[in-house]
This record gives C-alpha cells, sequence and structure tokens, in this order.
C-alpha cells in the first residue's frame, strides 16, 4: 500500500451509474469507479462539472427497480478524470 494513502476506508471497484446535483452547476449523471464505507469516486471526463473542494452535493443511483434515496455528500479530493466524494454523515 503507497504510504501516502491517507484514505480511512478500503474501496472496492464498483461501475454504477449515479446523478449528482449541485446547487449552482446542476444536475449530471455519472459512472462510479469505486465506492468504500466512507464515499465514491465519480468519473467526471470532459463534463463540466467543476466543483470546489468542501462543495455538497447530492447523489443517487439509477437504474434500480425502486428509486434510490438521495445522499447528502462532500466533494473531498479532485484528480484529472473525477472527484472523491464523501459520505456528509462521515465528514461530521
Amino acid at each position: 500500500m503507497d504510504s501516502g494513502d491517507r484514505r480511512e476506508h478500503s474501496r472496492t471497484a464498483m461501475n454504477a451509474v449515479v446523478k449528482v446535483s449541485h446547487e449552482a452547476q446542476g444536475e449530471f449523471v455519472f459512472s462510479t469507479r469505486d465506492v468504500s464505507d466512507g464515499g465514491v469516486f465519480i468519473v467526471v471526463e470532459d463534463a463540466p462539472f467543476t466543483p470546489a473542494l468542501g462543495d455538497e452535493v447530492s447523489v443517487q443511483v439509477q437504474g434500480l427497480p425502486v428509486p434510490a434515496p438521495i445522499l447528502k455528500m462532500l466533494v473531498v479530493r479532485e484528480t484529472n478524470d473525477g472527484f472523491g466524494l464523501q459520505f456528509k454523515e462521515s465528514a461530521e
């Protein structure tokens, strides 16, 4: 494991479709790369989604037989192709 990795939770690769809502930027649909007990990584690529670290977003898994709950999350990490989101309850 990388000694610079400060993650509390181990990640599991998971490809799901999620709707991400940002108060100022609107709604987007992205794929996830991985999930952990603390959050999820969304792959943004070339989408015009540019939240600031610390911004709150609402996230809902799409494509399930019943509507998934809408979860409040915080933007905690940015990479060249996406963002790491932390469950808001985990951040408090």
